[in-house]
């Protein structure tokens, strides 16, 4: 494959030149209730190339038989002269690399049989649907893929890359006398097999506060100071202020650009964010991104200030900054934007318990079932919560809807 994708940058007649290649193997099996909704493997073969010349825009082909390669270098190139610019593209420089990556398998799933990881997903499933009488109904799903890539571009970086990945996930459908309630746990790796063995508690805590929910009291409208669990502290942090960090957004947008200016203070001096690329198998992980652009830690927040951004070249070229190997492709259907990996607040110095301590009336508020964010304007649902009073965590509630504003908000 790598002397392909030489000979196809050989032919080209662009002043840069990329191509991505994929090959993947993807299995998935779905249960609903105790009934089997699907249990599939498929394999996808594919390409993406992207053509550049000095004045011109984007050329781009994507393509599903690896022999129309040469012919697909060529055709970008041709729809890259066709459009003029008046600002030319540029790209940040970024070291040149040629290796072999293999992100570690965890057990090769490749090599597990469907039926087999039908019968284990089927077994899980089957301790909520026997946990309690009032589990009605339950929603549980196995996924995985093993991605071979290959990356290369005209100016040398030429990489190979096995990239695996795993999901799992348990709803649990809970109903007494009308009153209907659900909770959800899941799980994503950068890996295999063995990430999904021993998840018997994830999928009986799901029936567990289903159950739990349906004699919940629902939390009584109101401003109350708000402290989150590591789940919807991550959900909040990705999608209030994450997608504000990635500079497609931040230099496309004026509004956003204003909010996001380096050395804006944000919140308080315990306010450390990040976006990690390189964390050791979490599902945001990869070496390098779909650039050739070796990914890493980049510090969005810095002690409540903000002192960076995340890139692409092309974005990074824009704003004079540094590529942060950021720019991410859905598959080689996609080209590649900028995008977070595993964003995150760090740990401050003290426990949950610090946090709880001096708040006579509050909300702890867990998990995450979806939410939005506006610019600086946030709204979101989470699983369930509990009260805090004087300082204690006391009794569950549900229904708890967050909303403010990250200028505005006092945790903020």
């Amino acid at each position: 494959m790598k002397n392909r994708l030489r000979d196809a940058l050989q032919s080209s007649r662009a002043d840069y030149t990329e191509i991505r290649l994929e090959r993947s193997v993807t299995s998935a099996v779905t249960f609903r209730g105790a009934r089997l909704e699907g249990a599939t493997v498929s394999t996808d073969v594919g390409g993406f190339v992207r053509c550049l010349n000095r004045g011109c825009g984007w050329g781009m082909a994507s393509f599903t038989a690896i022999d129309d390669l040469r012919a697909m270098v060529a055709r970008a190139h041709e729809l890259s002269l066709a459009v003029r610019l008046d600002a030319p593209i540029r790209l940040a420089e970024v070291p040149i690399h040629e290796a072999d990556v293999d992100l570690p398998l965890g057990g090769d799933v490749r090599g597990i049989p469907l039926d087999v990881k039908k019968r284990h997903l089927e077994s899980l499933n089957t301790l909520m649907l026997e946990r309690d009488r009032r589990i009605v109904d339950t929603q549980s799903a196995y996924r995985d893929e093993v991605v071979e890539y290959w990356y290369a571009n005209s100016e040398g970086t030429l990489l190979s890359e096995l990239r695996p990945e795993v999901t799992l996930s348990a709803v649990a459908v809970a109903r007494d006398q009308g009153t209907i309630e659900r909770a959800l746990e899941s799980l994503g790796r950068r890996s295999g097999w063995d990430a999904v063995q021993g998840r018997e508690d994830q999928f009986l805590a799901a029936a567990d506060r289903a159950v739990a929910l349906l004699a919940a009291p629902r939390v009584r409208g109101g401003t109350y100071p708000v402290v989150l669990d590591s789940k919807l502290a991550g959900v909040f942090v990705h999608e209030a202020f994450g997608h504000l960090s990635e500079a497609d957004t931040g230099y496309e947008t004026p509004q956003a650009r204003e909010r996001m200016t380096l050395g804006r203070r944000v919140g308080g001096p315990d306010l450390t964010i990040g976006d990690d690329g390189s964390a050791a198998a979490l599902r945001g992980t990869l070496p390098f991104d779909d650039e050739g652009t070796p990914t890493r830690n980049t510090v969005l927040v810095q002690n409540g200030v903000l002192v960076g951004r995340l890139h692409s070249r092309e974005t990074a070229a824009r704003m004079g900054e540094a590529a942060t190997g950021n720019a991410r492709a859905l598959s080689f259907r996609h080209p590649p934007i900028v995008r977070m990996t595993n964003t995150y607040i760090a740990n401050g110095q003290g426990t949950r318990e610090d946090l709880l301590r001096g708040i006579p009336l509050g909300i702890y508020a867990c998990d995450a079932q979806g939410g939005q964010a506006c610019l600086e304007d946030f709204s979101f649902t989470a699983g369930h919560g509990y009260m805090i009073r004087d300082g204690q965590l006391a009794e569950l509630v549900k229904d708890v809807v967050i909303a403010g504003n990250l200028t505005s908000s006092p945790s903020w």
